[in-house]
């Protein structure tokens, strides 16, 4: 009988609205985090922390809109399409602190900085290229980096939209 109710709970509005409430809770805990170990985030975290509340943002929309219409479906690829690029982003700060040693530069300018003085073109550029801080591993979960705990949640949130979209259809 469980295996019934749970799938049914996740499906529609409240697990979009799941989704929605998961991303800002990863958000909300980057910020415990940093807030409590004093931690400065480089620019890759912050643009991380930029895809967990685009996607979320992503599972509120998705909530209000009727299901297996061509919006939904199309909010469905918005969905995985950013929890892939959040994967990405998580991905490239975890190289960057696997090859720590081969690093020599600092990350580079600020993000306030970087999105005041600079085009987005180039920005964007900055903070992909975030080298030296962002290789610093300041704290760690059960071995696991944030950057990898980020690529860990990206998945299962893309992998969740693919569920939610698979649920509407049946």
């Amino acid at each position: 009988m469980q295996n019934k109710l749970f799938p049914k709970f996740l499906t529609g509005k409240t697990g979009y609205l799941l989704g929605f409430a998961g991303c800002f809770a990863v958000v909300a805990l980057a910020l415990v985090i940093q807030t409590h170990y004093k931690l400065e985030p480089c620019p890759l975290c912050i643009t991380q922390r930029m895809f967990f509340m685009g996607l979320g943002l992503l599972f509120l929309i998705a909530a209000f809109i009727k299901p297996a219409t061509l919006l939904s479906k199309l909010l469905t690829v918005l969905q995985v399409a950013t929890a892939l690029g959040g994967a990405g982003w998580a991905i490239r700060h975890w190289y960057l602190q696997a090859h720590k040693a081969e690093i020599i530069a600092d990350c580079g300018v600020g993000f306030d900085y970087m999105l005041e003085n600079f085009p987005l073109k180039k920005m964007f550029t900055l903070i992909f290229k975030g080298t030296g801080d962002c290789a610093a591993i300041d704290w760690t979960f059960l071995g696991l980096t944030l950057p990898q705990m980020g690529l860990i949640t990206f998945v299962i949130f893309g992998v969740y939209a693919i569920f939610l979209a698979n649920m509407h259809l049946k």
